[in-house]
């Protein structure tokens, strides 16, 4: 079998054994519990032993979970701080059910020999390097004294978690309508969570995703959804359906209200590049770039029409405060918040002059809200390397995947996501983005899904060849007995 095969069960003794081990960890556990511990852990127990019988027998059930929990589970930790915002370690439910899941993985490859633990892929290479750079960088300042805790550890593994989904993509796809069934999943998470927004924009305050703490995140929030419009509005322009196009652009726009409203800034320049990508590879580009001529034209009176609270935080990056630092170039001044960013930056030079080679570590130079500076001062020159490699790994391969596709909705997902990631490049200067639980979670998901196409489409295609000449096989000898007859 193919590593993109799947066999059809697990041998049942194995299966047999396992769930005989499940059951009585499972009676262990509630007794127990009903005696010893409390009633919340107990059935925070039972219940992670029931998906893990659940992901064993179908995976696709838990990786349904992770998708729903990316951006509808609590967090745990820190107040308010998400992986991305701050220095404090939090957890998230899926954090636990990415755990479980992967356990159920394991013990399912244990199993079943013929199914491949990791797949093949264009980008384990870059992925085991990023990985390898970050914990050599860590260590190296565990031992040097840059870091004093085991904080960094708990970093480098909530890297892992992302390539975690990435793989559980790639190994468990079977077909390409498999992987529409985890897209539809993704946009039906992004309709509810922009709904959960759009109730918050009379409140007044700054829209953020749900179960983010005492403190949202906005910044978070707007990435995420600068991601999934950018892929709903590639399929908006590619699909032929006239009933998937209207779903997408009805989708764009329950998306583009709390976008606006989450007044992220980071996130309203990752627009740009989205546009730009979606412009120079769709094959409806005289309507797009028509598109965004009319947009410019337009936007002198956009300063009218938009909102009051979007047209301040835009001119408030402009604005200084007395009694913060300052930044100015020329005679402009930059509001504290872009001003710390652009401060980070220099802080990040003077860091990596001092150590240039695998930096200070995860977590071992101070907090930074801008990706390129933290991961140049954290893991140094070879830190950047493995992570430009990476994001350069990503981008060539899906334009690869792009170049090949016939079918028109497969092309608006690939380039879709081409526009959100470039998006989320840009949006890296404002923000954390490549390790914010909440925009790298989906963003691995669909990565894994896109890098699979090809390999779908081309066992798809084996499997069609297979049945044809099992038919002309089986046609041949009546034909030559009706050939033979007087």
């Amino acid at each position: 079998m193919s590593q993109y095969g799947r066999a059809a069960a697990p041998p049942a003794a194995g299966s047999i054994f396992v769930f005989g081990v499940v059951a009585v960890v499972g009676a262990f556990t509630v007794a127990q519990g009903l005696t010893n511990v409390s009633f919340t852990y107990t059935m925070g127990a039972v219940a992670a032993l029931i998906l893990f019988a659940l992901a064993f027998v179908r995976t696709d059930f838990g990786i349904y979970v992770v998708i729903f929990s990316m951006l509808l589970s609590p967090q745990f930790g820190s107040k308010g701080a998400g992986v991305g915002a701050g220095r404090g370690v939090t957890f998230r439910t899926e954090d636990f059910v990415l755990l479980v899941i992967g356990l159920s993985w394991l013990a399912k490859t244990a199993v079943n020999k013929e199914l491949n633990l990791i797949a093949r892929t264009p980008l384990n290479w870059p992925i085991l390097t990023y990985i390898a750079v970050n914990l050599a960088a860590t260590m190296l300042g565990y031992m040097t004294g840059t870091i004093s805790s085991w904080s960094g550890y708990f970093y480098v593994l909530k890297y892992v978690e992302y390539f975690v989904i990435y793989y559980m993509a790639v190994n468990n796809l079977r077909d390409r309508e498999h992987a529409w069934r985890l897209i539809g999943a993704a946009f039906i998470t992004a309709a509810i969570v922009s709904v959960i927004g759009l109730a918050q924009v009379p409140s007044g305050e700054r829209v953020s995703a749900p179960f983010e703490g005492e403190i949202g995140e906005p910044n978070t929030f707007g990435g995420y959804l600068l991601f999934m419009m950018a892929i709903a509005a590639g399929v908006a322009f590619e699909t032929e359906s006239l009933r998937r196009r209207a779903q997408c652009l009805i989708l764009l726009g329950l998306m583009a209200v709390p976008f606006f409203f989450t007044l992220s800034r980071a996130s309203y320049l990752g627009l740009i590049p989205a546009f730009l990508v979606i412009a120079r590879y769709t094959t409806r580009r005289r309507f797009v770039v028509g598109l965004i001529l009319f947009g410019l034209v337009l936007s002198p009176a956009l300063i009218f029409v938009a909102p009051k609270a979007v047209k301040d935080r835009v001119t408030y990056t402009f604005k200084e405060e007395k009694g913060s630092d300052t930044v100015r170039v020329g005679k402009v001044a930059f509001d504290p918040s872009t001003s710390a960013r652009l401060i980070s930056f220099k802080s990040a030079l003077d860091g990596f002059a001092r150590r240039p080679i695998f930096g200070w570590g995860v977590t071992g130079f101070g907090f930074m809200d801008a990706q390129y500076a933290r991961v140049l001062a954290e893991t140094g020159l070879v830190g950047l390397a493995a992570f430009l490699w990476l994001m350069w790994a990503v981008g060539r391969h899906a334009l690869d995947v792009y170049a090949t596709r016939g079918d028109p909705e497969e092309r608006g997902l690939v380039l879709g996501f081409l526009a959100g990631f470039a998006g989320l490049l840009i949006h890296g200067f404002g923000s954390n983005t490549f390790i914010i639980v909440r925009i790298m979670e989906p963003f691995w998901l669909i990565t894994g899904i896109v890098m699979m196409i090809p390999a779908l489409e081309a066992k798809e295609r084996a499997a069609a060849a297979a049945a044809a000449a099992q038919k002309a096989a089986a046609a041949a000898p009546k034909k030559e007995r009706a050939g033979a007859r007087p």
